[in-house]
């Protein structure tokens, strides 16, 4: 969207006003104290000969500008006051039946277009529209696997034609809708599971590559959980380019220092796939924080869903979301659990 305040004068009709909607957007510094604010700021107003803007407070920062102590222009609060707003959004959408406009769904909550665009993009790290899709292609997957026919599927998750689902149906579902339907009937996953030094490891493959890498300590529950997914598809145990993967993996587990060089089939959203290459980058035996990623990708607001992200990955190790932790040294969350990323991380760092 185009932003309203993409000229100085704009911007500086915003700072007169002191217009909460453009807080974020951009920051305003002052030539004669060298300190820069949000445009909301209460401070005394500055002289307009006085004022130059910047897109980031780190642009401001790189200009030599310091924070104001009134305003706070780096920290993160109002992103934690406006959650209850996009929390409410993400209800809306989620229990609505047809899909709504944004201009709808801002004027539902009393924000503009382009402000409520952004607040959600700035507390969820992915946009409306973006979050809509992500609630739709679930829906088509859980009416899929109760029966219902592909196309039934789309219409009823809300989506305007067959053809908006389908230009990413295989990146959503990992198959074709069709294949994903039929419990991935004739699709072959080949599997291997194997004792490792952090227990039961279940490797699963397709064609393309490594699809998923599960850690538990049943090998059974592990299995069920492969043929819950895919209850129709064609699962061998292993094969010889599946047992040379298995013993890569082994092998770096127990010495991490080894390389590990996997075929990988990802799936996942762009986001996602953005995060998760972001950790493949992370060198053995460092860590790095959900912020630090995020603005290593580029979207520094997006802690939350970096960690979202980071949940949702398949691939433990391969995809090494264990080197993630929370900016105040702690875990943080793992898919396979609290116990597990200590034991990879003390391996890695020991």
């Amino acid at each position: 969207m185009n932003s309203p305040y993409a000229t100085d004068q704009t911007r500086w009709n915003a700072l007169l006003q002191r217009d909460h909607e453009a807080d974020g957007v951009f920051f305003y510094g002052v030539l004669t104290t060298l300190i820069y604010c949000r445009p909301n700021c209460s401070s005394k107003r500055p002289n307009h000969e006085n004022v130059c803007y910047f897109d980031t407070w780190e642009q401001a920062e790189r200009a030599g500008f310091r924070p104001c102590k009134r305003c706070n222009p780096r920290s993160s609060e109002n992103i934690d006051q406006h959650a209850e707003t996009i929390i409410k959004a993400c209800r809306i959408m989620d229990n609505a039946e047809e899909h709504i406009s944004l201009k709808t769904l801002a004027a539902q909550l009393g924000l503009s277009a382009f402000h409520f665009q952004r607040l959600f993009k700035k507390v969820t790290g992915i946009t409306p529209k973006q979050y809509a899709m992500q609630k739709r292609s679930k829906q088509v997957r859980t009416r899929l696997i109760k029966g219902a026919s592909v196309t039934d599927a789309i219409f009823e998750a809300g989506f305007a034609s067959s053809s908006r689902f389908y230009e990413n149906a295989v990146n959503n579902l990992g198959m074709k809708p069709s294949q994903y339907r039929k419990g991935a009937t004739g699709i072959r996953i080949r599997i291997a599971v194997v004792k490792s030094d952090l227990g039961w490891v279940l490797i699963g493959a397709t064609e393309k590559g490594i699809c998923t890498i599960e850690l538990g300590d049943n090998p059974d529950v592990l299995r069920e959980r492969l043929f819950e997914s895919f209850p129709r598809a064609v699962i061998q145990e292993g094969d010889n380019d599946l047992n040379d993967w298995v013993k890569q993996l082994l092998i770096h587990i127990e010495n991490p220092s080894q390389r590990l060089n996997l075929p990988l089939d990802i799936q996942g959203t762009a986001f996602q796939r953005q995060v998760w290459q972001a950790l493949r980058e992370i060198p053995v035996g460092s860590t790095a924080s959900y912020t630090e990623i995020a603005e290593k990708i580029g979207k520094p607001k997006a802690a939350r869903a970096v960690a979202n992200a980071c949940a949702s990955n398949k691939l433990a190790i391969a995809v090494p979301c264990h080197r993630v932790v929370r900016k105040n040294g702690l875990l943080g969350g793992y898919r396979w659990g609290a116990e597990k990323k200590r034991m990879v991380l003390d391996k890695e760092t020991g």
